[in-house]
């Protein structure tokens, strides 16, 4: 299938991971909020690096003021919500840098939030990144590809209208 796909063009929307680390299905992740979907369809990444990039060209929605997260909405249209870890806005910003606000358009790879995983982690959060496609109802279809490590762009969600 995945040959033709290519042979006929893909129409899935591309969005790319967000930071460097495996990709998990969304529910390993302890949250419900985030492991039963609650918030949407979506991926998770145990990274391993300290850094979050634009998953696409998009415009950030939200930046949250303590960095943990950050809520874009695509050019494509779809609206992504990246969770850098569980429970870490009890941080309050707490190791982590925000490089983006409330407006911005961001292209693919862009830094978005820097954050040190290993001090999150020893103060006993874990580190697991979810992002979801808040949006998963308007789409036919939310694939996802995950049991690999990838690179920030990597594929890692496709959407089907």
């Amino acid at each position: 299938m995945g040959f033709f796909k290519k042979l006929l063009g893909s129409s899935e929307l591309e969005i790319g991971a967000p930071v460097a680390g495996e990709a998990v299905e969304v529910k390993e992740v302890s949250d419900p909020t985030f492991g039963e979907e609650i918030l949407g369809k979506g991926i998770a990444i145990r990274p391993a690096a300290n850094e979050i990039k634009a998953p696409c060209d998009a415009t950030v929605d939200l930046m949250f003021e303590t960095g943990h997260a950050v809520s874009l909405t695509a050019d494509n249209g779809a609206e992504i919500l990246i969770h850098v870890g569980l429970e870490t806005i009890k941080l309050e910003g707490k190791h982590f840098t925000v490089h983006a606000k409330n407006g911005d358009h961001v292209t693919k790879g862009q830094l978005l939030i820097e954050f040190d995983r290993e001090a999150i982690a020893a103060e006993g959060y874990d580190i697991i990144t979810p992002m979801v496609i808040c949006n998963s109802g308007d789409y036919s279809e939310v694939n996802t590809y995950v049991g690999k490590t990838v690179a920030p762009g990597e594929k890692v969600i496709g959407l089907v209208k």
